[in-house]
């Protein structure tokens, strides 16, 4: 039986997430969140924080940046349980495209919900739940039935986004960061994100070997 690769994509994001987050607490400054969180408003304003990374590249600088360190042990935790076993399935490469759409997807869906908001929305959160979503499709077990007209494995998708948004705003009481430190839709947009993408990764994977 051919041993199962290491998880070296999800180790290396973990890795770089870990050192961007030590470089932000001891060289950043409150500022970096600024010039490297999405910020909705700068969609139409580009220039309103000096110094900043240019905007469209601001959902996968956001991921890289953290409100603290329960925030970034959380955001780390579940994607080493969650991650190893995504990449186990869709292969490294695939692991970081599901990974930076659902880092865009969440972005999308905060800009939507507030496009006016300037406040930064920082964590890897986002680009998670993209991971979640597929963890969920892929090795989801208990029993679910459907409900109205969601499928069982929308069900189950479901009841994890719920929770695990319920988490990162219990998360964000203990930080003190009160429960608008949490970006919901962005959580959702991820989550969605790869719900969606999960088919296309799973035929691309195994149609061509």
């Amino acid at each position: 039986m051919k041993p199962a690769r290491p998880p070296r994509v999800t180790e290396s994001i973990v890795a770089a997430t870990a050192v961007a987050f030590l470089a932000q607490t001891f060289l950043g400054g409150p500022q970096v969140e600024l010039q490297g969180g999405f910020i909705p408003v700068r969609a139409v304003a580009e220039n309103v924080v000096p110094n900043a990374v240019p905007f469209w590249l601001t959902p996968i600088t956001a991921t890289l940046l953290h409100g603290g360190v329960l925030h970034i042990m959380l955001n780390l935790m579940m994607l080493v349980i969650c991650g190893r076993q995504v990449e186990s399935v869709l292969g490294g490469w695939r692991l970081v495209l599901l990974y930076v759409a659902g880092a865009y997807g969440a972005a999308s869906a905060q800009y939507l919900i507030d496009p006016t908001s300037p406040v930064p929305m920082i964590g890897a959160s986002g680009a998670i739940s993209a991971v979640l979503g597929t963890y969920a499709l892929m090795f989801g077990r208990g029993k679910v039935s459907s409900i109205g007209p969601l499928s069982a494995f929308a069900v189950r998708g479901l009841w994890l986004a719920v929770a695990w948004t319920a988490i990162q705003w219990g998360i964000s009481f203990a930080s003190a960061a009160g429960p608008f430190g949490v970006a919901t839709a962005a959580h959702v947009g991820g989550f969605i994100t790869g719900l969606i993408l999960t088919p296309a990764f799973l035929e691309w994977r195994y149609r061509r070997g």
